[in-house]
């Protein structure tokens, strides 16, 4: 069975030739690779286009390892597509693999301690040189965000086009399931949207192929990219991120929580520095607090989501199944897919306790930054009482402004609005259609 990534097809189709490399970034088997060398490709070669069109890399094969070298990388390309007269499509897969050369020419004395880094020659210096011929047009894909999107616009000065690829979401993974639409939640919920993991039938083999994904691929990157001598503190660390997610923490707490299962409590910086590791190969992703009064960022506490519930969900052999905290990160995960940008909401109120002033922080699950206006969005199981639902809409309606209001309960509910605008509706028809696409127009 084939998935079809229409979604990302379709951007990746519309870049073709803009004069700039196109990076596809995003953890690591969440479908890439496919998408590009299968999908995209099979595309072009539907228009017309022939293999010879195509020159490939995967510098995770045995066969391309010795491109990871970058000036066999680049010989090899520049050999391959020498007819100037010709157009070719380069994809370089997991570019990341590839290590900085030494530039023998420069004499190292002579260049200043603080820019001995620009002696070497790096994939971005590759890609920049590449970029300037015209019969060239560039792809790569990569799985680590501190070396790709997060330093595009330095090394590539605009002319770096990202997409971010994301494990299925629940439509596509509807899409590709013979189940209804309630059954398909429950399965999705559980294994998450790796397609691999969904494309195997056999519920042993599925939870077999996530928990080694984290061992065997995950864990093991980190450790050999960053030189670790084990992955103790590492792993740790991804069991609490995993047990606290929809949970606010920092890295004190989660230094403490992972010192509970160590034995010994690793220090602040050491913690920061792995919380770094696992967002840079996109594990877990952040979500910060934002005052909605005072309209300012809180630095102290801040929630981590998993990319995907089935790799969070084996990490922890499928034992912790919070459904609140499942559905508040499935929600997280759909808002940040559709590309808005999202931070948890703070309400401070003082109120009267027993005749006495008091200041109380109420949280919004999500506040959800769509152009000049915001929506805000509270995950909940259910309303099913008066008093459920004041304590579920408390802080949504104490926001003191009018932007829309949103409850998202499980289920398959359809949209509906109470007496004080406030709107409610399904999980599952929240995951299929995005109801946010209208505000600001």
């Amino acid at each position: 069975m084939i998935i079809d990534r229409k979604e990302y097809l379709d951007k990746l189709y519309a870049k073709r030739w803009n004069g700039k490399v196109k990076i596809i970034t995003g953890i690591r088997r969440c479908g890439k690779s496919f998408l590009l060398f299968k999908l995209f490709k099979n595309r072009l070669l539907e228009e017309g286009l022939q293999e010879t069109d195509f020159v490939e890399i995967a510098l995770d094969r045995k066969s391309d390892i010795k491109y990871r070298n970058l000036n066999l990388l680049y010989e090899y390309i520049i050999e391959r597509t020498k007819d100037v007269n010709r157009k070719f499509y380069v994809f370089i897969d997991e570019i990341q693999l590839s290590y900085k050369i030494k530039n023998d020419d420069i004499d190292e004395s002579m260049v200043p301690e603080e820019d001995r880094e620009m002696i070497y020659t790096t994939f971005y210096d590759i890609l920049n040189d590449l970029m300037s011929h015209p019969n060239l047009d560039i792809y790569v894909t990569g799985s680590n965000s501190k070396m790709l999107s997060k330093d595009i616009v330095t090394n590539f000065r605009d002319r770096g086009s990202e997409i971010k690829v994301y494990p299925l979401s629940f439509q596509e993974y509807l899409s590709a399931v013979q189940l209804e639409k309630a059954d398909a939640f429950e399965e999705y919920i559980m294994y998450g949207g790796m397609p691999l993991a969904v494309l195997e039938n056999n519920e042993q083999e599925k939870r077999k192929y996530l928990q080694g994904l984290f061992t065997n691929v995950y864990i093991k990157d980190i450790v050999e990219r960053y030189n670790l001598k084990d992955d103790n503190i590492l792993s740790a660390l991804v069991d609490a991120l995993s047990s606290s997610v929809g949970s606010l923490t920092n890295p004190n707490k989660l230094a403490n929580t992972a010192g509970t299962a160590m034995g010994q409590k690793p220090s602040y910086n050491t913690i920061k520095g792995y919380l770094d590791y696992v967002e840079d190969a996109y594990l877990f992703q952040t979500a910060k607090r934002w005052d909605v009064k005072g309209r300012k960022y809180f630095d102290t506490l801040q929630k981590y989501y998993a990319m995907d519930l089935g790799l969070r969900n084996a990490r922890l052999n499928f034992r912790q199944q919070e459904r609140s905290h499942l559905m508040e990160n499935m929600i997280y995960n759909e808002l940040i897919r559709r590309g808005y940008s999202v931070d948890v909401g703070i309400v401070e109120l003082t109120r009267i306790v027993d005749g006495k002033r008091k200041q109380s922080q109420y949280e919004i699950d999500f506040v959800v930054n769509v152009g000049n206006n915001k929506v805000y969005i509270q995950s909940a199981l259910n309303v099913d009482t008066p008093e459920k639902k004041a304590q579920e809409t408390f802080s949504l309606r104490n926001t003191g402004d009018f932007f829309r209001k949103i409850v998202v309960l499980d289920g398959s509910r359809k949209l509906w609005t109470d007496e004080d605008g406030v709107m409610y509706m399904g999980v599952i028809p929240f995951l299929l259609d995005d109801v946010l696409v209208d505000v600001g127009k």
